[in-house]
């Protein structure tokens, strides 16, 4: 006879709470729990697990390795049982509660978080969204279910990724307003020598594709410096006589803070800016109404000019 584990399968929401919130007090508050309740209930994960799970580091809580090895299994697991009770399609997503983590650059948010925070009061107010920053590391967040969905320029290749493309991008040049630069006709050998250059990239690498174009002409730029997020570059320009780089997500930032965006005078290759989500999520209703929303911005911001972004050093 096969002997019955005892767990109970409500510690599985519980844990996968837990990891989302990395708080006691959150996770309780999500779950309509007292904290006293919430906290017996994280002491009978650690017994099953054999692991602490959660792990004060100062005035925060963090998931130990073993927590961060079984998030992505564990949220997959709750989220195959809410798409196996929940009436499909006919989800009414005012029901819903869920934290959604959005992926992507700081230019992400900026573009897109007011729209994104008022459709979801409008039409799923239990839904929250959480902007995390690209990594200077490379990372599989999707997998790992760190992240929920994936925004901008795709560079994963892991085959169990799915990437949608929504527009092709382009890179702009962008200075300070009255920069030198912008009198008379601008040659590759004036945009490469004429001042310094400034790159945004969050892993700190200094060369790329601008540099490539440059070298098939034999030039080369000068490049005093990497930031590693754009709002931050564009602070640097406003107050330097240095070049930087834009694309979409920038651009209206850029514009607010008086800069001034011009052709690259280079034959670059586009940037494909997209969506990633693991297949889990294919037929989560909730999941399938994000990637939509977002979608719909991208799509926007495509038609009304040119925009992009990332990396593009």
């Amino acid at each position: 006879m096969t002997q019955s584990t005892g767990l109970d399968l409500n510690l599985l929401l519980a844990l996968d709470v837990l990891l989302e919130e990395q708080s006691v007090q959150g996770a309780a508050r999500r779950l309509h729990l007292s904290e006293p309740a919430m906290s017996r209930t994280l002491g009978r994960i650690r017994k099953a697990l054999g692991d602490p799970v959660l792990v004060r580091a100062g005035r925060r809580m963090v998931p130990t390795p073993h927590a961060l090895a079984v998030r992505a299994e564990v949220s997959a697991v709750v989220e195959r049982a809410r798409a196996l009770f929940a009436p499909g399609r006919d989800t009414d997503l005012r029901t819903v509660t869920r934290t959604f983590t959005i992926l992507g650059h700081d230019a992400i948010a900026a573009a897109h978080g007011a729209t994104l925070f008022a459709r979801a009061a409008r039409e799923a107010p239990g839904i929250r969204l959480r902007f995390l920053s690209e990594s200077h590391v490379d990372t599989p967040f999707l997998r790992q279910g760190t992240a929920d969905l994936e925004v901008g320029v795709i560079d994963s290749t892991a085959p169990e990724v799915q990437v949608e493309t929504v527009y092709e991008d382009r890179v702009l040049g962008v200075v300070r307003a009255g920069h030198p630069l912008l009198a008379g006709e601008l040659t590759p050998e004036r945009f490469a020598g004429e001042a310094g250059h400034l790159i945004v990239s969050r892993r700190g690498r200094q060369h790329g594709p601008i540099d490539d174009a440059l070298a098939g002409l034999g030039l080369g730029r000068q490049v005093v410096g990497s930031v590693g997020t754009y709002p931050a570059s564009l602070f640097v320009l406003r107050e330097t006589d240095l070049i930087g780089l834009v694309t979409s997500y920038g651009r209206p930032l850029a514009t607010a803070l008086g800069l001034v965006t011009f052709d690259v005078p280079l034959e670059l290759p586009p940037l494909k800016v997209g969506l990633a989500w693991h297949p889990r999520h294919d037929a989560d209703p909730a999941h399938a109404w994000l990637r939509g929303c977002v979608r719909e911005l991208m799509e926007q911001r495509c038609s009304s000019g040119p925009g992009g972004h990332f990396d593009f050093v």
